[in-house]
């Protein structure tokens, strides 16, 4: 048995044959916490992708109550213990989209205060999107959300296809905008007859960007839509009537300014050739569709045979179904980023794409502290 010496005295020590490092406790603080998925919505219709997504993944959906009292407002219940754990919450979008951010913001704080390690909002798509620049006497709505959203507690984001990708500025923490874009890529090539013949199409100068990247990734030809239909003029709300100026005679009447001219939109024409081949028109989000059923109605005179259109998110809202199914158009490609089951069942020409592998896979690496450069492989930063 060795000895050693401390302060001039002899005293025996017994080598201990574990290291020091090896303590029960050691391994528990190097284990990573669990996660635990929840969905934000009351509907049941809503909780579709969010039973796809913990499908992918393989774990159960988190227990909890989400529903409306008497006087119309927002409950949550948490049933389980969410302490130090990674919660992700799982929130589509339905018709009543201010109720669905209450349900979000409400339980993120119920997470929040329940002592969850960090909050993730899984919003494929971001409400109040197109509300993000400033408009006369406007306010950018947007950035209220992601404020009113970083207050609740969530530490960060996951979504997809911003309708402009400045917004993630808006937030001060993490936001992760996937692209559904090789989803509907994959959908052309498998889904449509002859896509070698198509041409894709941009609805608006604004969205040739898109329409490019699109038309470079499957080889094919492009069109631009400028201008606009003589039915949709009196609909504009960007442009507001401002009356002539006129001099006063009474008091300072300020400096001489050059008069602005008032912008007007040329009616709609075509650039490109689409005669005899399929157009494809692509843009973020299908909603109010008349601008689209007019695209079609010139497309269909310039002497294309098929019009298709490809969106991520499908809102189509108010006659969208009727119009669609009345139009020119021959089939309305979404992703099931907003619930349209009722849309469907009305137009038997929207189709839908599955986006949940993506989702999920964006939680999984998230969780693990995974790179998330794999998901954006091959994609342009203008999809």
């Amino acid at each position: 048995m060795p000895v050693r010496r401390f302060g001039g005295h002899r005293s025996l020590v017994k080598r201990s044959k574990t290291p020091k490092l090896s303590y029960g406790f050691s391994k528990m603080s190097v284990s990573r916490s669990g996660y635990r998925v929840f969905s934000a919505n009351s509907s049941t219709a809503c909780t579709e992708l969010a039973k796809k997504i913990t499908e992918r993944l393989g774990v159960e959906l988190g227990k909890s109550v989400v529903y409306q009292e008497a006087n119309a407002e927002t409950r949550v219940d948490v049933k389980e213990s969410v302490r130090g754990q990674d919660i992700f919450i799982i929130q589509t979008i339905p018709r009543d989209v201010n109720t669905a951010i209450m349900e979000l913001l409400i339980m993120a704080y119920a997470l929040k205060t329940s002592c969850a390690k960090n909050i993730i909002g899984v919003i494929p798509y971001f409400p109040y999107s197109k509300q993000c620049k400033m408009r006369k006497r406007g306010s950018i709505v947007c950035k209220l959300l992601a404020t009113m959203l970083a207050k609740a507690g969530l530490t960060h984001i996951i979504t997809m296809d911003l309708h402009q990708k400045e917004i993630q500025g808006f937030f001060s923490f993490p936001v992760d905008n996937l692209r559904a874009s090789p989803f509907l890529i994959q959908y052309i090539q498998e889904e449509i007859p002859d896509y070698r013949n198509a041409i894709i199409v941009a609805k608006s100068p604004s969205a040739a960007k898109r329409a490019q990247s699109y038309a470079e990734r499957l080889r094919l030809g492009l069109a631009v839509l400028h201008g606009t239909a003589p039915s949709l003029e009196s609909n504009m709300s960007d442009e507001l009537y401002v009356p002539p100026p006129t001099r006063s005679s009474v008091g300072h009447t300020g400096l001489e300014l050059p008069l602005m001219m008032a912008k007007e939109k040329p009616p709609i024409t075509v650039v490109g050739d689409v005669g005899g081949r399929i157009a494809i028109i692509v843009d973020d989000i299908i909603d109010d569709v008349e601008e689209f059923v007019a695209a079609a109605e010139i497309l269909k005179e310039r002497g294309a045979y098929k019009i298709f259109i490809m969106a991520t998110h499908g809102l189509l809202s108010a006659e969208a179904p009727r119009l669609i199914e009345e139009s020119a158009i021959d089939e309305v490609v979404v992703t099931n980023t907003v619930p349209h089951e009722v849309q469907k069942l009305q137009c038997p020409k929207i189709k839908t794409v599955d986006v949940s592998m993506v989702l999920a896979e964006a939680i999984r690496r998230i969780h693990n502290g995974e790179s998330m450069a794999y998901l954006f492989r091959n994609i342009a930063v203008d999809d």
